[in-house]
């Protein structure tokens, strides 16, 4: 095979990555989607492919033998059903994060991976940014010296938008938006600093989305839209301040990582601003983000070398393509794991590893904070150098 033949289950927003499998003349081609809305389906054919095979019912798509490969961009409730079936269809599966909602469901997709002999890659594009590929780079060349906290601010404006006009709300659909939204972030800080999370506290509530309003109440349909603080009119969407929302809006999270490296997570979706913070604190410095300016700023202590001479500031280049250029990047590395057997930044037990402890996170929120020790279960990969872990 030198042409990867992709089919889609789900065309809705996240779907404008597609157009990087869609190659015709080079090592990929999307072939065929899948996904309830007629208007969906129909618009995938108008920008992608008009020739390709369209169906509501997405077992459709895993029965045809011109799809070798299956991207699933459904919303997360759905992944764990989805990614099984692809499996068991014979297909290899690029899954968006988050992997499934819950860790079992995670660990039911591992083994029907492992039984498969087939690819399974998770969408962690953030791994793929050129911000963040910068400090990992960074870092890994031990300029801050030993990592021993890591701390991150995730001031999500438009929260409302992306996350309480619709089917995110409620815990039966994502669990937690520490899953859905902080995904990433959990996988960044795994990433980068190379260790996993082994036990977590946090506090969280719903303190601004949800309310009294009714479930089947749309923004469009709305007396109240003119004076609304969260009012979204370009598409059918539910009232952000519902009765059926209980999904918190405003997240802190403590983790302990292996090696006993500090991180925490602060998570808070009515800010007025979009922006993620890391800043990672060595033994000889500290680095820290800028994404509003694109910048990174690297502080370093006395440390007995040259290092301690000077402090620097990175200016991030402007990369083509979406996400920060992220999505041309990590389309091309599922093509190559398929069609080369090259591994992605990303193992799917690293896609595991987010949700359980995001899972973790929402367990301690709902039980008033208490200490949750992170189970790191049956599938992760043997190392020379894995830490052992206290039983």
């Amino acid at each position: 095979m030198n042409q990867v033949r992709v089919g889609v289950i789900g065309v809705g927003g996240r779907s404008s990555i597609v157009e990087y499998w869609h190659q015709p003349g080079g090592r990929s081609i999307v072939t065929g989607a899948a996904d309830i809305s007629l208007e969906a389906l129909s618009n995938f054919r108008e920008t992608v492919n008009p020739d390709a095979f369209v169906t509501t019912d997405y077992h459709e798509l895993l029965s045809r033998e011109d799809i070798d490969a299956v991207v699933i961009l459904s919303p997360d409730y759905l992944h764990e059903e989805q990614a099984i079936a692809a499996f068991r269809a014979g297909k290899h599966v690029y899954c968006d994060k988050p992997l499934a909602i819950t860790p079992e469901g995670c660990d039911r997709i591992l083994d029907e991976w492992k039984q498969s002999g087939k690819h399974l890659m998770i969408g962690f594009n953030m791994r793929y940014m050129s911000m963040y590929q910068t400090m990992k780079e960074i870092i890994d060349s031990r300029v801050i010296g030993d990592i021993k906290a890591v701390w991150v601010r995730h001031f999500v404006g438009l929260g409302g938008y992306y996350y309480y006009h619709d089917w995110h709300g409620t815990r039966a659909n994502t669990t937690s938006l520490l899953l859905q939204k902080a995904s990433h972030d959990i996988d960044v800080i795994h990433w980068i600093t190379g260790k996993y999370t082994r036990k977590v506290s946090a506090f969280g509530s719903l303190d601004y989305y949800g309310g009294d309003m009714p479930n089947d109440l749309y923004c469009p349909e709305c007396e109240r839209q003119k004076t609304c603080p969260d009012v979204s009119l370009d598409r059918l969407t539910q009232c952000a301040f519902r009765e059926e929302i209980d999904v918190e809006d405003n997240n802190m999270v403590i983790m302990e990582l292996e090696g006993g490296i500090k991180a925490s997570y602060l998570q808070c979706h009515f800010t007025p601003d979009y922006s993620r913070n890391y800043t990672f604190i060595g033994t000889k410095g500290r680095i820290e983000n800028d994404d509003v300016n694109d910048k990174i700023h690297v502080k370093t202590r006395k440390s007995g070398s040259w290092h301690e001479m000077s402090d620097i500031t990175y200016e991030m280049k402007k990369m083509p393509g979406t996400h920060s250029g992220a999505d041309p990047r990590i389309c091309e590395d599922f093509i190559n794991l398929v069609l080369d057997n090259k591994q992605p930044l990303a193992s799917p037990f690293d896609g595991r590893m987010s949700v359980v402890v995001g899972c973790a996170a929402t367990e301690s929120i709902r039980a008033g904070g208490k200490v949750v020790q992170i189970d790191q279960g049956k599938h992760r990969p043997a190392t020379e150098h894995q830490e052992k872990l206290p039983i």
